[in-house]
């Protein structure tokens, strides 16, 4: 199932194409699609290159660990994340190797890591779905993950599967039509909440 943004002004088309969808089809990922999509993620850029970045990745291939990660997922998210083929956690380094100090960007620069990984994966076919929804202090007691670092997001990946492998109320969720805030409402010229003239 496709569901393409109605972009008001061009856009590149795997920005078009993406979407976190809920339905994923009963096809594994290779290992080799795997280092395609952590490639695009290492490419990043961060704050003097620190590159913050870690992941723990499990698929079905190996049931216990990925029940393991499963078990880190809120009960409203696994009708559909146990459909994914592919869970993992991306998780942000809080200070910099190059002086110890707090790295305010570390949540950023891990977003636009997934932000690669995520039009990798676009462009070879598949899809990924990032999750807020789990317990973080599961997930470090789980892993032994130390304080400096930090879990940040669950993401499901999977190649596209149809809509009607979902529950009722997923399906709905699926089949709606997908929205964004207009551009006015968010850039900003002069001071905050004044709409950038160019609008």
């Amino acid at each position: 199932m496709e569901k393409p943004a109605k972009n008001q002004y061009p856009i590149n088309e795997l920005l078009k194409q993406r979407w976190s969808s809920l339905a994923f089809a009963d096809k594994m990922v290779s290992s080799e699609v795997l280092l395609s999509l952590l490639e695009a993620a290492r490419w990043s850029p961060s704050c003097f290159n620190e590159q913050p970045w870690s992941f723990i990745i499990a698929t079905k291939e190996n049931p216990t660990e990925y029940d393991r990660l499963f078990s880190c997922i809120v009960e409203g998210n696994q009708p559909w994340a146990g459909l994914a083929p592919v869970l993992m956690l991306s998780v942000a380094k809080l200070s910099f190797d190059r002086n110890n100090q707090p790295n305010r960007h570390a949540f950023h620069d891990v977003g636009l890591a997934v932000a690669s990984l995520t039009f990798q994966a676009t462009e070879m076919g598949l899809r990924v779905h990032q999750m807020g929804g789990f317990d973080v202090d599961k997930a470090r007691e789980l892993y032994k993950i130390s304080a400096e670092y930090e879990p940040v997001a669950a993401i499901a990946i999977g190649y596209p599967g149809e809509p009607d492998i979902l529950p009722e109320s997923l399906r709905e969720r699926e089949l709606s039509p997908r929205s964004r805030k207009p551009i006015n409402s968010f850039v900003f010229t002069g001071e905050w909440g004044q709409t950038a003239s160019f609008i």
